[in-house]
């Protein structure tokens, strides 16, 4: 079995063309054999395919807080992706019965006061389907933070329309988790995007992954950083690649992460300065690298 079928390739034509002139985003899209090399890491070393007491589409790691699948496609497969072996093969939310079994659970744990809607990019569905998800989840009492899990604005940002936007908006609780890698990403075009949905009042955050030969320097994660800045997006946090399969050449040294760290947190301030953090399976949060 070769790379692209192990993991098939795909980029929506906005990546494509970001792909021809950014080499940085061109290693996210174009598979490498190297994805093949036994690595002995897990495809699924979050138990993702495992869903939450039986409520199909939804997935529950930390008390106040819940996943729900309502895609398992995207703009573009990205090579880094933790979710890359389980490609098609998620348990998603489909119909009015499933959701209404999601929201049920919610309800059923009070604790929960956070929802992150996510996939694959619920952004590939018609904004119907989006704002069913974003009205069911916003409507509870309980949940303050409907967080739609998107890349979007970075890879496909004419999805990111205004009316969109303001349909977004006028939920009240809707905040935007994206990812942006390096700042040949951050064009004309994602800029608009996000400042889409800043000008309807939702908040934007990114959180980049740390990636070798991407943006695995202080110089590159500053120029990131600030380019973010510009278009009013927060750098949030800056992940270790996840221990998932098919990724160790991406892989970052931990001494290295904390090296980036160190200079870039001695030349920009508190607001442009992203956490950098690890998601570890049996963690019960995200695990600052310092710690590791």
């Amino acid at each position: 079995m070769n790379v692209t079928e192990r993991y098939p390739p795909f980029a929506c034509d906005y990546s494509r063309a970001l792909a021809a002139r950014c080499p940085e985003f061109a290693k996210q899209v174009n598979p490498d054999p190297r994805e093949l090399e036994d690595d002995g890491y897990d495809a699924d070393p979050f138990g993702e395919e495992d869903c939450a007491a039986g409520c199909y589409g939804l997935k529950q790691r930390f008390p106040d807080r819940v996943l729900v699948m309502a895609s398992d496609s995207c703009f573009m497969n990205c090579r880094h992706c933790t979710r890359k072996g389980l490609l098609h093969r998620a348990e998603i939310v489909r119909t009015d019965e499933e959701l209404q079994t999601c929201l049920a659970y919610v309800q059923d744990h009070p604790l929960v006061r956070d929802v992150l809607i996510s996939g694959g990019d619920p952004l590939v569905l018609p904004d119907d389907e989006v704002m069913r998800f974003v009205r069911a989840f916003a409507g509870l009492a309980q949940i303050d933070v409907v967080r739609l899990c998107t890349r979007a604005p970075c890879v496909n940002p004419a999805r990111v329309t205004r009316e969109l936007a303001a349909m977004l908006g006028r939920s009240g609780k809707v905040w935007v988790n994206t990812q942006f890698n390096c700042a040949g990403e951050v064009t004309p075009e994602a800029a608009e995007a996000c400042g889409n949905l800043v000008r309807a009042g939702i908040p934007v955050s990114c959180q980049t992954v740390l990636l070798a030969g991407v943006n695995d320097s202080a110089e590159a994660m500053l120029a990131l950083f600030r380019a973010l800045q510009r278009a009013r997006v927060r750098p949030y946090y800056v992940f270790q690649c996840d221990p998932v399969a098919g990724i160790a050449h991406f892989r970052v040294p931990l001494e290295r992460a904390r090296q980036i760290e160190r200079a870039c947190a001695a030349r920009i301030g508190g607001l442009g300065l992203p956490r950098f953090v690890a998601d570890l399976p049996d963690a019960d949060r995200k695990t600052p690298i310092s710690e590791l």
